[in-house]
Parts: structure tokens; sequence; C-alpha cells
């Protein structure tokens, strides 16, 4: 090949194209092994699937080193586990870090309640302003964490000044991207150091597997490989291999995910029994800027807030027959869920609320239904309010 900038598709198939063997399977075999066989007497590396090199998980591993345009990547077991090992592979104890308040909240869970017993220090600080990271800069801070775009109110913080702030001050930029996709955004692009993914998302796109992703230089992920060895968070080859075959139809998914997502948005605005939509596609939304700046498409991510608060949520979700009512997102058919029950049933309803996430949130994965269909069935929903 003598192109050096393939699509996002070519890559998501191909990985880095070079020429195969003649009589060689088009699809990558599923490598259903935990060892290999090693030459006796050898140092060589050692095969085995919870060092993370079966040849399912290194296939994975190149495309999706190719996809975010990094040295190296790694799969792992779940996105929290992507999380948890990326963080470790830079933080010592003794170590401060910087996080944006706007989380997941399992990520602020594992921040605020688990971090601290490995003496690491976390300041969770609102990420839309350059001051708020320095006024809260200390000596010891090595690392700074965004999700972009956030979970679930599809924040979009500005990524270039904060990568700047990180480069001046000699820290790391991590970015959980998982909303976004590579087709939607480039983390590494805008000044990250490190991307992170939960596969069990968009990557996969199918709802049938759980996985994680870190995309960074070579150091970074030989580090995460040593931690993912030691704490078993390795996955195995099936996994691996589902996932493989998911990102073949990211770019078509993540199109339908896209225009989907809008065209949703753009009826819930209208709608009477929505008091407020959160997609940064909208025109009002606080980072329509910024998301046109820097991403390709808005995503299938949509918030909600109904005017009849939760008893109104209670009705709709019941009466939805297409929609899943489900935890999870990012797949091929339409999911919906309560943030106060699911994402965020750690955080203090107070809390949720001043974040803008009141009783009577709902979060809408948009699948690759017809979109006219997805909101017939919300229609209908909401006609027995």
């Amino acid at each position: 090949m003598k192109r050096s900038n393939l699509g996002t598709s070519t890559r998501a198939i191909h990985g880095e194209p070079h020429r195969q063997p003649d009589r060689s399977p088009v699809t990558t075999p599923i490598v259903q092994s935990s060892t290999f066989h090693h030459p006796v007497g050898s140092g060589d590396e050692v095969l085995y699937t919870r060092h993370g090199n079966n040849p399912n998980q290194v296939v994975l591993a190149e495309k999706l080193a190719a996809l975010e345009g990094s040295e190296r990547a790694i799969f792992v077991a779940s996105g929290m586990g992507a999380t948890a090992l990326a963080h470790l592979a830079m933080l010592r104890p003794g170590d401060h870090l910087l996080a944006s308040s706007w989380l997941y909240g399992g990520t602020r869970q594992l921040f605020t309640e688990e971090f601290g017993k490995l003496e690491i220090d976390v300041t969770l600080v609102p990420p839309d302003n350059p001051r708020n990271w320095r006024q809260q800069l200390r000596k010891t801070t090595r690392v700074v964490f965004v999700e972009l775009p956030t979970n679930p109110l599809m924040r979009i913080p500005d990524p270039e000044p904060i990568a700047a702030f990180c480069r001046d001050q000699g820290i790391a930029l991590i970015v959980d991207s998982t909303f976004a996709t590579p087709y939607n955004f480039r983390p590494l692009e805008h000044g990250a150091d490190v991307v992170i993914h939960s596969a069990t998302k968009y990557l996969n796109g199918h709802s049938d597997i759980v996985g994680g992703v870190i995309a960074a230089s070579e150091a970074v992920i030989e580090e995460v490989r040593r931690l993912m060895q030691l704490w078993g968070q390795s996955s195995d080859p099936h996994t691996a291999w589902l996932v493989e075959r998911g990102l073949k139809t990211l770019a078509v998914r993540m199109e339908r995910h896209n225009t989907n997502g809008l065209a949703f948005a753009q009826w819930a605005k209208q709608h009477p029994a929505v008091s407020a939509v959160h997609y940064p596609g909208l025109q009002g939304h606080p980072d329509n800027e910024v998301a046109e700046r820097i991403f390709t498409g808005y995503g299938g991510m949509v918030g909600i807030t109904l005017a009849g608060g939760p008893s109104a949520a209670d009705v709709v979700l019941r009466k939805l027959k297409l929609a899943a009512h489900a935890p999870s997102l990012g797949g091929v058919e339409t999911l919906v869920s309560e943030p106060r029950f699911t994402s965020h049933a750690s955080v203090p309803s107070e809390e949720r609320a001043a974040q803008g996430i009141p009783d009577g949130f709902v979060r809408i994965s948009l699948g690759i239904e017809d979109v006219e269909d997805i909101i017939a069935d919300f229609e209908e929903a909401f006609s027995t309010l």
C-alpha cells in the first residue's frame, strides 16, 4: 500500500495492510488455547493467553493501535479494567491525579474509593475552564483524566487547552473516548497521551462481550501489560475475535448511530413531554462549537429529562417495545436506561441533580434501526403520559 493515511474503515478491517499468504484464511481463526508449545531451553517470550499474546489478542491490539494512531494498544477484560490499568501504569503511591468531575459513576468510585487505598490522591474538577486545572495543580500531579464525551450528559470539554496545560506542566493526559470511538474522534491527534475505551460498547457493537482497550506509547503499554499479567485482566481469545469482527463494521455503524442520534435529538427537543435534551449536535448545547470543530459526527448517545420526572420515566420505559431497557450502550439495538439506577447509582441524588442528572433523566443509546421506527416507539410510549 502506498497510501500512508488510510481511512477508518480500512484500518478497522485490515489494520496495517500487508500481503497475506496464499490459502490463508480471510478471517482470523479463533485460537482457543490458553497455552502454547514453548521451545525447550529457550528464553524467548512465553505465549500464554493471560499474558495477552494469544494470536487473537495480538491481531486485535494491532488493529486498535492502527485505529487510534498509537504506537501500541492492548485489549483487556473490561472498560473498568482499562481505566484502572491505564492509571496504575502511570501513577505511584504519593502521586496526585487531577480528574474531571464529569464522570461515569464507576470511574468516580474507582478514583474516590479505591485509589486512596493505594496512596494516590485524587482531585475532581469541572473540566470546562482551564483555570480549574491550574488551581488544583500540585507538585505531585502526574496525570489528568477526562471523558470525552462525558457520560451521560454528552458534554465535550475542549481537549486542546487541557492538552496544552498538560504539556506545559509535564503531565500525562488520559482520555476516555468510549462514546466517540476512533470514527468520530482520535484523542492522540489532539494532545492526549493515552486513550481508553470500553470495547463492550461501540467497538464491538453487538452487546455480546465485555472488554476494554488502552492505546498509548510502547512504554506505557508494556507497563499495562505487566500489570495485566499480575492482576489477571486479560481477556479470552473468543472475546477478542468477536471484537475484531465488530470492528469491521465500526465505520458504517457509527455513520448510522450519528444520523439516528441527531434525528432523535431533534425530534425530542420539540416534544412537550421532554424538558431538556443533551446532545452536542444540537444548536444550544453548551459544547456544540467544540463538537463541530473536533468531531466527525455527534454519536448515538442522547440524554433527555422528562417533564414529568421519575414517575414519567417509569411509565415510558415500561411502554417501550422496540427500545430495550438495559444498563449498557453502544449496540446495534436501541438501549435505554436511567443513570440513577445504573451508571450513576453510586452518586447521591443531590449530587446527581447538581451535575444536571435529575431523577427523570433517561439515557438513550440510539441503535441502527430505522430511526422513524425508534421515534414511533417513543411517541407511542409518551402518549400514555
